[in-house]
């Protein structure tokens, strides 16, 4: 009923304005005076003047650019408004018309794709790329070509992490944290869908091709009421568009993957644009099998070459399209598929630390994943908009993974026999005697998730300076989970509720004297099966948002108010749980306090308020786990920022911020001595969050720019039902202390340069520099041993092995070495006179530093004899060494 009432709401504000002639009429209140503007647009980096691009005003009239690249325009004399500039093969440009000047110079920056969008004059609305203090910071096509064209996997969530707000992470690793929030939180959406898992291989890479994105914004502040589902922050990636005019052609080559695009007109009304992409990791795969054939290839080289069952690889399609019935009313549509996998089995003999043995491991991955959207915009009145969206999709996750090893002939050490020679007896353990060490873990999973989504949104310029926007969304989430693991897990004897089964393995009596000291001193390594088939949960996720947006004359202040309500209803199996309505207001506050004086072009303030929800991934919930009710994690976030631009094309953002999180999801896991996990959810965890933002950047110019993005930040989480550092559900510490969860570093900087000694080459340089993460602070002089009872609870058997332990303690100043990395990348350009031709060739070396510099983790010991190793082991994820690159485009 309340949805019903809201949809009857919605369409009287939708339908009431349009039936209204006194309405049509005093829209626009008096004839507004207008006035001739002149514009040049022109190539931002050739300065040459770009005839015929296309304008079109909101009331239907179009200009042409003529030789020079001049049209004159008009445009309200008592307001501002912002055109949006494109031509075949350039990135579309924005450009505000302000009320005191009639000549302006537009720049076009070459694009990965020709482009022929038409240009629109219209209320300054802001745009989906836009930075905008305290809410959200954007970055350009061109510097996403420019930073993330360079990887032997190129990624445009690459150039994303560079933005401030994120936390660092290294490479092949596209789930960043923002603002401490946790990595999965992270939602991400192209052209307004939201992708469950838009990653490759795990969450490595993203499936955002850079040549299919035209922009990307990172909001991460207090953002509008019009998105949600995230207390951490939203990835905006805006698809290219096809041109309504042009037959256009794009080819590139990267060191593993060729990506192809075209472009298709549809009679000057729209378009169609194909894009592809398709690694080819499979032939060196299988040209380096042939090598290992060679007499005096190394053997160890060989057998892992040969492990290669399926070589890594990305497919990817995309189609998109639009078409344009009348000046009123468009259509969009999207169509995506990717698919990603590898697979490895690889066996080998040993012989580590003196101890011989064998050793297996399998793991086999694949991944489909797909989306279609299509979305209906309607102009009705110049100061009104109407969109429909729906889309649906889904993702196909399988994994299978085996890791066994046998060591033959291991002995006990004689400290360990000097240390519990209570154990050497008949009836326990012959200490004198050697054993066979064996392990095994072996998991499979599955997973089938289904995405449906529908969304209406409605803005209303009701008057000068003031918008109205309302909308409702629903979210249907089904996921199906099933799979096994199969490991073993360590506790001490006491810990267990069937101690007295031990024991009689064991042959221990109850009035046995040890049994005092065994109990106390003994761990027990049991078997843990798990098996699962979750069905399918479906999350059902409905919003409804309202908002009222005011800007002063000349933009002195602005200030945003709305309000989002969301509810979740979880149903599954014989689980049918609701949430509350949570009510989600913010307000925004923007104040400019200077503008061209001094030095500055402008000084703007911004400070804003708001509470934000996300529902936690509830895949395995299932009624074994005493679940009795569910709620979104909330978190109530503020802001404060300043923005100061300078004439000289240059600009300085700063923001601080706070977040207090609470009623955080987590999930203990525990095992009973039959495997099977005793796990309850808990809605009841805190968290707290604070840290500042820098950004000092130089706008595109001829010889350089580039941006020094620095983030500091500090986050802790506490679990009031958790224990002391226990393991979580998805196998994450988790402990009823205040603790820095486990992607949680203090500081992250990044410097981005881009060097232009000619106009037809470009030198890129990047430097990342982040603290460490927090690991575990080694105590006492080093490895001890301790005895480990191998209990097999089917057969009711066992027996004793050696193992070694390090205490450790927990210190929140204890880090890994700060992490590291330089990349240097150099472009050729070139173009023929047209324009219409154009060629980019770049050679690449990242991670340069490796070679002299690698962050260092703990010192490495052998849990099975105690031998440790010279020297810290790598905190690392980044390949030891420096990765070449090369690539090219050619454009048409």
């Amino acid at each position: 009923m309340l949805k019903k009432i809201l949809l009857i709401v919605l369409a009287a504000f939708v339908i009431t304005p349009l039936l209204s002639e006194e309405n049509i009429s005093s829209a626009g209140a008096s004839v507004r005076v207008t006035r001739d503007v002149e514009i040049v647009v022109v190539d931002a980096e050739l300065d040459l003047p770009l005839k015929s691009a296309v304008i079109r005003s909101w009331d239907g009239s179009v200009y042409i650019c003529n030789e020079d690249g001049i049209a004159v325009i008009t445009a309200p004399d008592d307001r501002q408004v912002v055109i949006q500039a494109s031509y075949p093969g350039y990135v579309t440009g924005r450009l505000v018309i302000s009320i005191q000047t009639n000549n302006y110079i537009l720049e076009l920056l070459l694009s990965g794709i020709l482009q022929a969008r038409e240009l629109v004059v219209e209320a300054p609305r802001y745009a989906a790329n836009e930075t905008r203090t305290g809410r959200s910071t954007a970055i350009s096509g061109q510097d996403i070509s420019q930073t993330s064209e360079i990887s032997g996997v190129e990624d445009a969530i690459a150039s994303v992490k560079l933005l401030p707000g994120i936390i660092a992470t290294e490479f092949a690793d596209a789930m960043p944290s923002i603002r401490g929030g946790e990595p999965q939180d992270v939602s991400a959406s192209l052209d307004g869908f939201y992708i469950d898992f838009p990653y490759y291989w795990g969450g490595a890479f993203s499936i955002f091709d850079p040549r299919m994105v035209e922009s990307a914004q990172l909001s991460h502040g207090v953002f509008s009421s019009r998105h949600g589902n995230t207390i951490s922050g939203l990835i905006d990636i805006t698809g290219k568009k096809p041109s309504p005019a042009e037959t256009e052609a794009e080819l590139g080559i990267s060191a593993s993957a060729v990506s192809v695009n075209l472009s298709f007109p549809l009679m000057g009304k729209g378009g169609i644009l194909f894009m592809g992409r398709v690694t080819y990791i499979d032939p060196f795969v299988a040209l380096a099998k042939q090598a290992v054939k060679i007499p005096g290839f190394p053997d160890d080289l060989a057998d892992l070459i040969n492990s290669i069952k399926t070589a890594p690889f990305i497919r990817s399609a995309t189609a998109t399209g639009n078409y344009r019935f009348t000046g009123k009313l468009e259509l969009r549509a999207t169509a995506f598929f990717g698919a990603d996998g590898v697979g490895v089995k690889y066996e080998n003999s040993f012989n580590m630390d003196g101890l011989n043995g064998n050793e297996k491991f399998l793991f086999d991955y694949t991944h489909y994943q797909g989306f279609l959207t299509t979305s209906l915009l309607l102009t009705p009145r110049s100061d009104m908009l109407v969109k429909f969206f729906a889309g649906a999709g889904f993702q196909d996750k399988n994994y299978e993974e085996e890791e066994s090893s046998d060591i033959y002939e291991k002995y006990f050490s004689q400290n360990f026999k000097d240390k519990y020679g209570v154990l050497n007896d008949p009836e326990l353990a012959d200490l004198n005697a050697p054993y066979i060490l064996s392990t095994e873990t072996i998991s499979a999973n599955s997973e089938l998730v289904k995405n449906i989504q529908g969304r209406l949104d409605y803005d209303w310029e009701i008057a000068n300076g003031f918008l109205f926007a309302a909308g409702l969304q629903e979210m249907i989430k089904i996921r199906r989970v099933s799979g096994t693991q199969n490991k073993r897990i360590e506790n001490r004897l006491s810990d267990f509720d069937d101690k007295e089964s031990i024991f009689i393995s064991m042959g221990i009596l109850p009035d046995d004297p040890r049994r005092v000291f065994l109990e106390d001193f003994i761990i027990v390594s049991a078997p843990a099966v798990i098996n699962y088939d979750i069905p399918g949960n479906t999350v059902f996720t409905s919003s409804l948002y309202g908002l009222i947006e005011y800007n002063s004359p000349a933009r002195r202040f602005g200030s945003e108010l709305g309000l989002r309500i969301d509810h979740y209803y979880l149903l599954g199996g014989s689980l049918s749980l609701g949430t509350r309505p949570v009510l989600n207001p913010r307000l925004n506050l923007d104040f400019n306090i200077l503008r061209d004086r001094f030095i500055f072009e402008s000084i703007n303030l911004t400070a804003g308020t708001g509470l934000f929800s996300s529902m936690p991934d509830m895949a395995m919930a299932e009624e074994q786990f005493l679940i009795n009710e569910i709620k979104p994690t909330r978190s109530w976030t503020s802001v404060v920022g300043a923005e100061l631009k300078f004439s000289y094309g240059m600009f300085i953002n700063i923001e601080g911020y706070y977040k207090h999180i609470y009623d955080r999801m987590y999930a203990p896991l525990n095992f009973n001595l039959e495997g099977n996990a005793d796990t309850q959810y808990y809605f009841n965890g805190r968290g707290r969050s604070w840290g500042i933002d820098l950004m000092l950047k130089k706008n595109r110019s001829r010889f350089w720019d580039g941006w020094i993005s620095y983030s500091y930040n500090w986050t802790q989480h506490r679990d009031p039902d958790a224990g002391d550092f226990e393991t979580s559900i998805n196998s994450k510490a988790i402990s009823n202390d205040w603790y820095f969860p486990y992607y949680h570093r203090f500081h992250s900087l990044n410097l981005v340069l881009n060097v232009r000694p000619v106009q037809r080459i470009n030198i890129y340089i990047r430097f990342g520099l982040a603290s460490g993460e927090q690991i575990l602070k080694r105590a006492g002089s080093g490895p001890e041993s301790y005895p480990v009872y191998v209990y097999d609870s089917h057969t009711d058997n066992g027996y004793f092995i050696e193992k070694y332990y390090w205490n450790e303690e927990r210190d929140k100043d204890n880090r890994t070495t700060p992490f590291m990395q330089m990349d240097i990348k150099i472009s050729f350009f070139y173009s023929n006179k047209a324009g219409r031709v154009r060629f980019e060739a770049y050679s690449a070396l990242e991670n340069i530093l490796s070679l002299l510099y690698t962050s260092q983790g703990n010192t490495y010991f052998n849990p099975y004899t105690g031998e440790v190793a010279k020297g810290r082991t790598s905190a690392s994820y980044s390949l030891p060494f420096p990765i070449p690159s090369f690539g090219f485009k050619f454009s048409y």
